[in-house]
């Protein structure tokens, strides 16, 4: 395990210099689920909720929240997408709704972060716009699943 590198000699935290880093093509994917009541996603597999597109509008939220993600994390770099997609898998057996999420760049610092952005608040977004049906929905798995690119190389969570 590297050393945390987000923390200077005296223990401040500080944002990474990337400037000796070369630019390389660097890759994430992330997911995670929503679990709700079964007529909750029956009105979003039938695609007739009450709010409209439920899934087109999280899509869009997400994509909207990589491209903002340094903006909400601290010390993250604002990175320069060059591709961000978000899809949806309806799982009937939850029930739940999976997000998968990749984020691409080609520069001196990963994607990962603006991953796991977009997926949360794409979810969350899922969540606002069924909250009047089910506020018992939750939010959970979310992960990393690959890092692609970059100095530490690639990266696949465990299956």
């Amino acid at each position: 395990m590297n050393p945390l590198t987000h923390f200077d000699a005296q223990g401040q935290a500080h944002m990474v210099d990337v400037s000796k880093k070369s630019p390389t093509h660097r890759v994430a994917v992330a997911e995670g689920r929503i679990r709700m009541a079964l007529a909750t996603f029956e009105q979003v597999a039938a695609g007739n909720a009450k709010k409209g597109d439920v899934l087109g509008v999280a899509r869009i939220a997400g994509i909207q929240a990589a491209k903002k993600t340094s903006e909400l994390i601290p010390l993250c770099h604002p990175v320069p997408l060059t591709r961000v997609a978000v899809e949806f898998e309806l799982e009937p057996q939850g029930p739940a709704v999976r997000c998968r999420c990749s984020a691409e760049t080609v520069g001196v610092t990963g994607v990962e972060m603006e991953a796991l952005t977009a997926v949360q608040v794409a979810l969350l977004t899922i969540y606002d716009m069924l909250k009047a049906m089910d506020k018992g929905m939750a939010i959970g798995d979310v992960q990393l699943i690959e890092k692609r690119g970059g100095k530490s190389g690639t990266y696949l969570a465990q299956a």
